[in-house]
């Protein structure tokens, strides 16, 4: 006789009434939106092909808008007046709930991601907690320096500045890991962020966005980074597969 497979593991409150919460939205500007057409998208579970949530798909529209509330934190607001010291202390907290909500979030992870529950709670957690602590860290070490020069009455400096909009594009293999990895740095460094991550799995950046302290935009969709349309251009940054690399510098044009 062949045994009964076990029974499926309880999830944890919080990831069923994650999963329960209807359609995900769009974060922007610290707001959760929904797409400027209203349209969403399935992301199913790899193991079942059954549906976990509904998600928002963003489109042309909306990434102006998030780009539009990017360059406005950037400029205004609490965040470029925040000390390098106030930064560190931000992504620290980020690290702290990252730790708090562990189980929850290495749940989503194996349900979007199909990997094991061991691999997403003992390996992709502790290292994403460990990246905003690393860079929390640096976000007060972070310095300039005067140059010695041979002309006599000249005086070299360099100072180091945030670059402004950063467009995080992450692949779906390492959803929480990869965010991390790119959130943590450009935020230390005093930027303002775009989070596009993959669309197969796109449940940890959604829960995540909510703590990862200040201004970004974290787009639980397919959206093209349209360069060419901003004078003060988002800079893409992201790791996946040549095509999606060639899209992000030369993206088609988007209909809505």
């Amino acid at each position: 006789m062949t045994p009964a497979p076990p029974p499926a593991p309880t999830l944890h409150t919080s990831t069923q009434a994650f999963l329960a919460g209807g359609p995900k939205r769009l974060l922007i500007g610290g707001e959760w939106q929904s797409a400027a057409g209203g349209e969403t998208f399935a992301t199913p579970n790899p193991a079942t092909g059954q549906t976990l949530v509904e998600a928002a798909l963003a489109r042309a529209a909306d990434v102006d808008r998030a780009v539009a509330a990017a360059r406005q934190a950037l400029e205004r607001g609490p965040w470029p007046a925040l000390s390098e010291a106030d930064r560190g202390n931000l992504l620290w907290k980020t690290a702290d709930l990252i730790e708090r909500h562990a189980d929850e979030l290495a749940e989503l992870e194996t349900l979007d991601n199909g990997k094991p529950l061991r691999a997403s709670r003992r390996g992709d957690l502790p290292m994403a907690m460990r990246h905003f602590r690393y860079y929390a860290g640096w976000a007060g070490k972070l310095e300039g320096a005067t140059i010695p020069v041979s002309q006599p009455n000249q005086f070299a400096y360099t100072l180091r500045e945030p670059m402004g909009m950063v467009g995080l594009i992450i692949p779906c293999n390492l959803p929480l890991l990869m965010a991390a990895r790119k959130l943590a740095p450009a935020l230390a460094c005093g930027n303002t962020t775009l989070l596009k991550p993959a669309e197969e799995t796109p449940l940890t950046a959604l829960r995540l966005g909510p703590w990862a302290a200040i201004s970004r935009a974290a787009s639980s969709a397919r959206w093209g980074l349209r360069r060419s349309a901003y004078t003060r251009r988002p800079r893409p940054f992201g790791l996946g597969c040549s095509r999606r690399g060639r899209l992000a510098w030369n993206p088609p044009k988007l209909t809505a």
